[in-house]
């Protein structure tokens, strides 16, 4: 499988493109020692083990994979094993292309035609890698001739140890039902406060608004810390699972089953509304800050 590898200072990229366009490791290398920034594996056998793919063009589920956009029924089918709700869009099964390549940066596209998904698009990443950071830039072009509702996000998957913490600020959050999929909006506070103690283990996997579109990532016996940001996320999912040293915490444009609901309130819950020709982007910042 091609792998593309891009290195500046301590940090070593590496990614997949014909797997989903993912990241497959991210790391710190220095001291004689190599830290994982994103969980991620040398050699992984599926999509759900790299360290973050691409949501477009739409994040998280849809329930029962049906919704109507101006007169029309879209059905889509489930798109991940055990799961009845298609998720995440088709940027993250597909192969994407190499379109430019430096030292410092990669650029991978991927272009949909017309499917279940009735509409043709263009998504592009851009991966850029400095000597304490790397920025990811996705975007989602509208190459149909009708308008086409889209969201953007990334999934990017963090190791955790028992005393990894994430501070950052957000307003309200969904709880859930047995399918993860949105059923009350409440204030994010006590089990639901990110804030509140370590992430590892919180059994959490929940969408949140008002997201202040930064996130500060923590071990304590670490030599640097992470600081997430995303200029153009309004929400933020967040996934720790109440066994295994992972969490997800996702920057995405709109809340998770967003599509399922009227139009209407589409803007309020994040989705857009592309014309032909249109064109949004997302981009999320790592940066690696020395402690």
């Amino acid at each position: 499988m091609e792998r593309v590898t891009l290195e500046q200072g301590a940090l070593h990229l590496d990614l997949l493109p014909a797997l989903g366009g993912s990241i497959a490791r991210l790391e710190w290398q220095a001291e004689n020692r190599t830290i994982p920034i994103l969980r991620g594996t040398s050699a992984p056998r599926e999509v759900l083990d790299v360290g973050c793919f691409p949501l477009v063009p739409y994040c998280n589920r849809i329930r029962g994979g049906r919704f109507r956009f101006r007169g029309r029924e879209i059905e889509l089918r489930p798109n991940m094993a055990g799961d009845p709700n298609p998720l995440h869009g088709q940027g993250w099964t597909s192969g994407w292309s190499v379109e430019a390549l430096s030292d410092r940066s990669a650029t991978l596209t991927f272009r949909h035609e017309r499917d279940e998904w009735p509409w043709r698009y263009h998504a592009r990443q851009r991966f850029t890698l400095a000597a304490d950071s790397l920025t990811v830039e996705l975007s989602c072009s509208n190459m149909d001739d009708g308008a086409m509702p889209c969201g953007l996000g990334l999934h990017p998957y963090f190791p955790c140890r028992p005393l990894t913490r994430i501070t950052t600020r957000v307003a309200h959050v969904w709880t859930v039902d047995e399918q993860v999929l949105p059923v009350e909006r409440i204030l994010a506070k006590d089990r639901y406060d990110p804030n509140a103690g370590p992430i590892c283990g919180r059994g959490l996997d929940n969408g949140y608004d008002g997201w202040s579109g930064e996130a500060l990532i923590e071990t304590p016996d670490a030599p640097f810390r992470l600081r997430m940001t995303s200029a153009e996320a309004r929400f933020f999912q967040i996934y720790a699972p109440p066994t295994g040293a992972l969490f997800v915490a996702e920057p995405v444009s709109h809340a998770n089953a967003a599509l399922n609901a009227p139009e209407e309130e589409w803007d309020s819950l994040g989705l857009r509304v592309l014309a032909p020709g249109e064109t949004m982007r997302l981009t999320m910042r790592l940066e690696v800050e020395p402690v």
